[in-house]
């Protein structure tokens, strides 16, 4: 009988045992109190319901994934590199610490105008490079060479050898209206290529200081360091702008980036491959946009329009009859209510051409025949001063 008990102590010791390492380690393997039937209804996989396959070619309703897919393969990264420049002197020391100088490299992007291996950019992408690298979206990469860059608009035609390139479809700016859906595509921060979506804000934006002709599409798209030369497209794809500058407190977006218009874009590449050059309009006069307390002093109903504040001798507005204190009214017919405008005017006639000036001179209007110049090439170089320093159209 006394066996007997041992031999029941110890066993229970031993479940007693066992059940609290069981317990310890794996208390998921002891249920107390659980009901059978809770146990062996939990389900092994958590059943959930999936939306309906959608069709592979149909894009969700509201999505302009068509449009970034026509234009993103168009859109290529540039990096620029600077060879540090040399000191100068002969001391060895000068010499070895110049030698540990790296390349100063800038980053932008660019878009594939033609099959030829044209690329539009923008001028302070590439201005100073020494040399250019494009990468495609491909994967591809080539070196460019610079074809041509025009100061006055921040633009620049690049030009690269490869073939079966990927070509943007140009769009129209004129059909473009405030509220208008686009997308900018770009490099931002050398993250890789980027699409951002937003509407067209504003249009006509002028006098910002930017460029020294400035005509820029406003927009809300997310626009970074990184993106200037790339595309703004339209909804469907199409070219409209080239992006170029942000108002930023930061660096980064705040909503309010400017692109040149792809109609201002399209002239600047044309003559830049023809000729290297962009060849403007001129008349020789240093205007000044009409404040209250001018439009006051000259009596005039509207502070509107753009007085000359200068002629210069023997030029083409001086030989056509325009004076100091004449206020320009309009440009072969165009209105003109600033000097942006009036730039923008003058720049675009025809060398050689007559064109007439309306002018508002002791209360009355008169109207000019001025022969258009060639605007001098070292003019306009650097975007006007803040402090509203004329700049000779």
């Amino acid at each position: 009988m006394r066996r007997l008990w041992l031999l029941f102590s110890q066993t229970v010791t031993i479940a007693l045992a066992a059940l609290f390492v069981v317990s310890t380690l794996k208390p998921e393997w002891v249920r107390f109190g659980a009901p059978v039937s809770t146990l062996a209804s939990a389900p092994a996989v958590v059943t959930i319901q999936d939306a309906p396959a959608a069709p592979a070619a149909a894009p969700a309703a509201g999505s302009y994934s068509a449009a970034a897919l026509k234009a993103m393969p168009a859109v290529v990264s540039i990096t620029t590199s600077k060879a540090p420049r040399r000191l100068p002197g002969r001391d060895p020391w000068l010499r070895q610490f110049q030698g540990s100088r790296q390349p100063t490299v800038g980053l932008g992007s660019g878009v594939i105008v033609s099959p030829d291996g044209y690329i539009l950019t923008n001028n302070h992408v590439i201005e100073g490079a020494d040399q250019i690298e494009v990468k495609l979206s491909d994967g591809r990469e080539a070196r460019a060479t610079l074809v041509g860059r025009d100061p006055d608009t921040d633009l620049a035609v690049l030009r690269i050898g490869l073939n079966k390139l990927p070509v943007i479809t140009f769009g129209s700016d004129a059909n473009a209206h405030v509220g208008d859906v686009v997308l900018a595509i770009g490099y931002p921060f050398g993250v890789g290529q980027t699409v951002t979506q937003g509407i067209i804000s504003a249009l006509g934006r002028t006098q910002l200081g930017i460029n020294t002709f400035e005509n820029f599409i406003q927009t809300d798209a997310a626009i970074n360091p990184g993106n200037s030369g790339g595309a703004l497209v339209d909804a469907n794809g199409n070219l409209i702008g080239i992006n170029t500058a942000i108002f930023s407190r930061s660096g980064g977006s705040l909503g309010i980036g400017f692109a040149v218009p792809v109609s201002t874009a399209r002239n600047v590449m044309q003559q830049l491959i023809s000729t290297g050059q962009v060849v403007r309009g001129w008349i020789g006069v240093e205007p000044q946009d009409v404040t209250d307390q001018l439009a006051r002093t000259l009596n005039l109903p509207h502070p509107e329009g753009v007085v000359i504040i200068g002629v210069l001798r023997k030029g083409p507005a001086d030989e056509a009859g325009v004076r100091p204190g004449d206020v320009v009214l309009d440009v072969a017919g165009k209105p003109v209510v600033n000097t942006g405008q009036l730039l923008n005017a003058v720049a675009a006639l025809t060398p050689g051409s007559e064109a007439a000036i309306k002018v508002l001179r002791g209360g009355k209007a008169t109207t000019l025949q001025v022969r258009i110049g060639t605007r001098p090439q070292n003019i306009g170089q650097t975007p006007p001063a803040e402090d509203g320093e004329g700049v000779l159209p």
